[in-house]
């Protein structure tokens, strides 16, 4: 069984579809590598990852992210402790303490890789805000979607939005190119944008804390 098996759509919309249980939940379960490149980053949707997932845990999948750089001060803190010293004993309200837990065991065991994507050219206003994702499984098929920057995966709180999705199986140009545009990013090879990792980041005071995501 792997990606290939689930029944996806090309495109899921959330007046009409569960984005979580029927493509985050299904992929995540079977995929052995995760790349994603999002606006932001919030320990809450770190820890969902594997939120009611055990094998997910089970395959200890590697996770590379590349977010932007503004952070609410709670994750900032949490994160830079977790990065540099292994743990933190910082409390994350709303967040189950055997999540955070497991998120600190992933971060020190190298299963979680997070890189930082700051703007560097004139042509590009505000701040780093690409939303692509890839699923890998043990088959080598590969699941890319395009769309969302929610992945908290909170039920009260979810917003309008949709996802286009393409698999290797049957879009593999599409795939190829989503997959190409991640590892270009994570190597520092695309244009108007620079990409440090996080720990680097930290330390030369390129992350800035931001009020504007304190209510989501």
């Amino acid at each position: 069984m792997g990606l290939r098996d689930i029944a996806l759509k090309e495109q899921y919309r959330s007046d009409r579809d569960d984005l979580v249980s029927e493509f985050f939940i299904p992929c995540l379960y079977y995929c052995i590598e995760y790349d994603r490149a999002i606006e932001y980053v919030a320990v809450k949707s770190l820890t969902n990852f594997y939120f009611g997932l055990r094998k997910f845990i089970e395959n200890e999948p590697k996770i590379r992210m590349v977010t932007g750089h503004r952070f609410r001060t709670y994750d900032l803190n949490f994160l830079v402790r977790v990065f540099q010293n292994g743990k933190s004993s910082l409390k994350i309200d709303g967040v189950d303490e055997k999540k955070v837990s497991v998120l600190q065991n992933m971060i020190t065991n190298d299963k979680l890789k997070l890189k930082i994507a700051i703007p560097n050219s004139d042509l590009v206003y505000g701040s780093f805000s690409e939303n692509i994702g890839v699923f890998r499984d043990e088959n080598d098929d590969v699941v890319a979607f395009t769309g969302t920057s929610n992945e908290t995966f909170d039920p009260e709180k979810k917003n309008f939005e949709s996802i286009d999705v393409f698999t290797s199986w049957n879009d593999k140009s599409r795939v190829e190119t989503k997959v190409m545009d991640f590892e270009n990013l994570w190597e520092n090879k695309t244009k108007t944008v620079e990409v440090y990792d996080f720990v680097h980041a930290a330390k030369n005071n390129l992350l800035k804390y931001s009020a504007e995501w304190l209510q989501k």
